[in-house]
């Protein structure tokens, strides 16, 4: 016989979820941030299709949300920024459900349940990377852990009712359709699905054996994926950001990729559905041993509780006293859970175990951004930290952390004959806000998009951007598509040059007709002109379908500027160099041609020799380096680094032109993985302030070697997180 359970609070749970959704918004960036923060809001802003599998329910989601929030007047990366923080707060709600049904049935007061609720509440939003990623909107994620907060109150919410209530069937129903629909934000809204199975195996195993039961849910599966029909759709109407342009040709190919989950069907779909363009292999074959992953993701969960305590990344001493207290609260919550009630019980640790062991297995990172140095071989670590794909183990333990908390107050409670006396203990819940503050604290960050700001305008109108990756091209994105600002430029992202449908984007995007005008400002330093009269690229399809990988077997030429650059045979060149160099013949002679540095993809194309620094960006001029050149060109000493620089320009751009918000003072920078930024500016920096001695300006030498001081500090970590290095 189900025993009864107390009415759940929705006043309490709604508080306490205004409560975190007020803390998030206190801390949220005004802003866009780095990684694929810009991607997703430039992509909501304009109902565009982001990276593989596209995340419709997340882009018409965001979309109407902004819509919603508008007349508040609020800029629209504030919006979206506020969704990641509703989301996540709407998960809070339902955790505080979750954990007050639990502690109710321990011998407490009816306060002391309403308490102790609210502490797993604060625990679970405080942990670190909870809370950083829930006052941006850098993932989907906040999305999923709704979904999965509110599948878990259906779970066990029909648990409680008795068996044959029409209530419970319709709870488990919903349950159903919300994790489908879930799933067309991302597949980790499905991560419930095996405990939810156990839960039902272990509670009433009937349950899955109902025929009227497996129609409603097949029905709500097949509605809720149906959300993915949108990709195609919006693929038709030619958006400016389109990755991986899942366009289909009807709806019997559209609905079989969909419902395959992109084994059969439309292949530019079932491609995208797949993630095919990130080419990971089975989780058969380690990347890195599990161990070290194991390794890696404790280095993620030792963050959670007191990521303050140490700037550095690896697993810390100074963390580890409460990392160990977070641990075994933890434990002791999920024991508690265990105990009152054995379905609950294993609902929540198999979920645990799927969000932790089994993701882990599942996610097969490469060696861990921050850990194994000593491991040095290309491509054999992850780009940056990947704490985020575990968003929802660690809310989860920290709800779970805050009920052994309310347990071990409990204990004392009873051991000291007053629940008052003990109450001091509580003061452990708080201890994650304080500690984690400084480092998930977004307020008032500009740096992403200032430094976006300053790389678009450091390049004349109508110019080719080549960027060598996600984070130094979505912030470009943003600022195109959201606010506006210089829409003439092409930007190139390198990698993605390797693709079929990208090439093909960019000439349809530069055709005459579609290039997007310059917009002449006075703060820029460039005159307006006629827009070119070719699109960046000539190549036809089939022209582009026969560009491969491998080494040249002849000598390759390619004119630029009137001057031909030879390629040696045997030189390797993928499918994305050779697109690039295609698109840098056919542009030149009307677009200037530039890269986000002399580094990277100037670099790996051979062309750095040429490059002329003009602010952040290197401008490609071929020309005899060793022979006269233009009056404005300086090359730097080279202990400075050695680049040419056009010096008038940079000199304008970085006094007139450029913004450094969050860039030249900071007191932490949180994220080691985009330390280049700061560095990218020290370096400028100091290599003009030393041109200035040069050229026998010593006030310009001096205010230019206290920016690149300032730059420095930044780039060390900031005042108040300075790494060891």
């Amino acid at each position: 016989m189900t025993e009864n359970v107390p009415t759940p609070p929705w006043k309490a749970a709604a508080c306490a979820s205004a409560g975190v959704f007020a803390l998030y918004a206190l801390t949220l960036a005004p802003t866009t941030a780095w990684w694929d923060a810009s991607e997703y809001i430039a992509t909501a802003h304009i109902m565009g299709i982001p990276h593989p599998p596209g995340n419709p329910l997340f882009v018409v989601l965001a979309r109407v949300w902004s819509l919603l929030l508008a007349p508040l007047g609020l800029p629209i990366a504030v919006r979206v920024n506020l969704l990641a923080a509703g989301t996540s707060a709407g998960a809070s709600f339902f955790f505080y459900l979750i954990a007050h049904r639990i502690l109710s049935r321990l011998r407490m007061s009816e306060r002391a349940v309403l308490i102790g609720a609210g502490a797993a509440v604060l625990v679970g939003a405080t942990a670190f990377t909870v809370w950083s990623q829930s006052n941006v909107n850098e993932k989907v994620y906040t999305i999923s852990l709704l979904v999965v907060a509110a599948v878990s109150w259906m779970v066990l919410r029909w648990r409680d009712l008795p068996a044959g209530d029409v209530r419970g069937q319709r709870l488990l129903v919903a349950a159903v359709y919300l994790t489908a629909l879930g799933a067309t934000n991302h597949l980790m809204s499905v991560l419930p699905a095996g405990a939810f199975l156990v839960c039902i195996a272990v509670t009433r195993a009937g349950q899955l054996l109902q025929p009227a039961f497996l129609g409603r849910a097949f029905l709500a599966v097949v509605v809720g994926l149906s959300f993915n029909f949108i990709l195609p759709l919006r693929a038709a109407e030619r958006p400016v950001i389109n990755e991986a342009d899942p366009l289909c040709d009807g709806f019997v190919e559209t609905a079989a990729a969909i419902y395959t989950n992109g084994k059969t069907g439309c292949p530019a779909l079932a491609a995208s559905l797949r993630r095919d363009q990130y080419a990971k292999p089975p989780v058969t074959v380690r990347m890195a041993p599990f161990a070290h992953q194991l390794h890696n993701f404790f280095q993620y969960f030792d963050w959670q509780w007191s990521r303050g305590m140490d700037p550095d990344e690896p697993v810390s001493r100074r963390r580890m006293p409460f990392t160990l207290l977070f641990l075994g609260l933890g434990i002791a919550g999920f024991a508690t859970a265990w105990r009152r009630d054995r379905s609950t019980g294993v609902y929540l640790v198999t979920l645990m175990l799927t969000l932790s062991f089994g993701l882990v297995y599942y996610l097969n990172f490469r060696y861990g951004y921050s850990l194994a140095p000593e491991i040095t071989g290309p491509r054999t670590h992850e780009v940056r930290e990947r704490d985020y794909f575990f968003l929802l183990g660690f809310s989860l333990w920290g709800v779970m952390a805050g009920l052994g908390l309310a347990r071990l107050w409990l204990w004392l409670g009873n051991r000291t004959g007053s629940m008052r006396v003990a109450s001091p203990v509580l003061a452990v819940a708080a201890i994650p806000f304080v500690l984690n503050l400084g480092w998930a604290n977004r307020a008032g960050d500009y740096a992403a998009r200032d430094w976006a700001y300053d790389l678009l305008n450091s390049v004349e109108p109508y110019s080719v951007l080549f960027t060598n990756g996600d984070n130094d091209t979505f912030p470009l994105w943003y600022l195109q598509e959201v606010e506006g600002i210089r829409r003439d430029v092409t930007v190139v992202v390198g990698q993605y040059l390797y693709t079929d449908w990208y090439p093909k984007q960019l000439r349809e995007l530069t055709q005459p007709g579609r290039q997007r005008p310059y917009v002449p400002a006075e703060v820029l330093p460039y005159e307006d002109r006629e827009p070119p009269a070719r699109p960046v690229l000539s190549l036809n399809d089939d022209q582009l379908a026969q560009f491969g990988d491998g080494p040249l077997p002849d000598s390759f030429g390619v004119p630029i500027g009137g001057i031909f650059v030879q390629y040696p045979p045997g030189m390797s060149l993928g499918r994305g160099h050779r697109v690039a160099l295609a698109m840098i013949r056919d542009s030149a002679p009307e677009r200037p041609i530039y890269f986000a540095g002399t580094g990277g993809e100037m670099a790996t194309l051979a062309l750095s020799s040429w490059g002329v620094r003009e602010g952040l960006a290197a401008r490609l001029h071929v020309r005899n380096v060793e022979g006269p050149q233009p009056s404005g060109y300086r090359r730097a000493p080279p202990e400075f680094g050695g680049e040419w620089f056009d010096y008038p320009r940079t000199v304008e751009l970085l006094d007139e032109v450029y913004s450094y918000r969050g860039i030249r003072e900071r007191r932490i920078w949180q994220d080691m993985s985009t330390e280049s930024i700061p560095l990218q500016y020290h370096l400028t920096a100091n290599a003009v302030a030393a041109i200035a001695i040069g050229e026998g300006d010593g006030a310009a030498a001096e205010r230019y070697s206290a920016m690149a001081r300032d730059f420095l500090a930044v780039y060390q970590g900031g005042e108040g997180g300075r790494r060891s290095r």
